[in-house]
């Protein structure tokens, strides 16, 4: 599924929303998370699961064509775990 797709679902769902209203809820909540992401914030969604940023150290890799080693550079990455309802539904278990 994608954003617009999701959008589409929720207005369906709630027949008295405007689209475009839908849109903008959705678009919200994405920039908080966001927002929240880039100032090392953790996001915790009860039962769906939890965003935070995990920080890769510096290390040496290597470039696969010729082999050559090549510094990496400190980076921080955007990280999802799932909750516990979630594994389970998506297990078939819930």
């Amino acid at each position: 599924m994608i954003k617009s797709e999701l959008i589409a679902k929720l207005a369906e769902a709630n027949p008295h929303l405007y689209q475009r209203d839908v849109e903008r809820v959705v678009n919200t909540v994405l920039e908080e998370i966001t927002q929240a992401l880039e100032r090392g914030d953790r996001v915790e969604l009860r039962g769906f699961g939890a965003f935070s940023v995990r920080n890769r150290p510096p290390r040496q890799g290597r470039n696969p064509r010729t082999g050559e080693t090549v510094a990496v550079k400190e980076k921080h990455v955007p990280f999802f775990k799932t909750g516990k309802e979630l594994r389970e539904r998506v297990d078939g278990k819930g």
